[in-house]
């Protein structure tokens, strides 16, 4: 599982090219609901491991998108014209996508399920539980992974663990690798 999974379509144009904001933010919201990843990851569960795996798959999706988030907050800095419209566009390209999903869901099920308050919610959860768990300089990856397992509601299953923590650490790298890569056309503001 590495950045270069094919998961970031800009890197399919020419690398000298300049991406709009728009542009940036629907390749970061395509890779956070990629799911190439979080298969590779459950695959690596042991067969006959007692974990629920779809709620394993479905806490590491969300946890995708989160740490896409996260990237943008931690990687562009706080200087950057673009941060602002960039993370802005992301998350409305976000909220989309968790309409189309809430809405699925009630065709198919007959239940309204709110799937973007769940991840504003999981976001909370785990801001919150990384601020009372993270000592001062102590690598956030370290804390997620506990974090994670208990969303799954299995806190002390070393698989949950390591897969939370990887999701995050190998999602962060992703968007920190791609926004290395890719020039953003500066915004102009009237």
């Amino acid at each position: 599982m590495n950045a270069d999974n094919g998961r970031f379509p800009a890197k399919q144009h020419n690398p000298a090219a300049t991406l709009t904001v728009d542009q940036v933010a629907e390749n970061l919201s395509a890779f956070a609901i990629d799911r190439a990843d979080i298969k590779s990851l459950l695959g690596t569960v042991p067969e006959g491991h007692p974990i629920d795996m779809n709620r394993l798959e479905y806490e590491l999706a969300i946890l995708k998108i989160l740490s896409v988030g996260w990237g943008l907050a931690f990687f562009m800095p706080a200087t950057d014209i673009n941060k602002t419209p960039l993370t802005q566009t992301f998350w409305e390209q976000i909220r989309e996508i968790a309409n189309n999903v809430s809405t699925l869901t009630e065709t198919t099920t007959g239940t309204r399920v709110d799937y973007f308050g769940i991840l504003k919610e999981r976001l909370d959860t785990f801001v919150q539980q990384m601020k009372e768990k993270q000592t001062k300089g102590a690598d956030p990856t370290g804390v997620m992974g506990p974090v994670f397992a208990n969303a799954c509601g299995v806190p002390d299953d070393p698989m949950a663990i390591l897969a939370g923590t990887k999701m995050f650490a190998l999602t962060l790298a992703a968007v920190k690798e791609y926004l290395a890569a890719v020039k953003i056309e500066n915004i102009t503001i009237h």
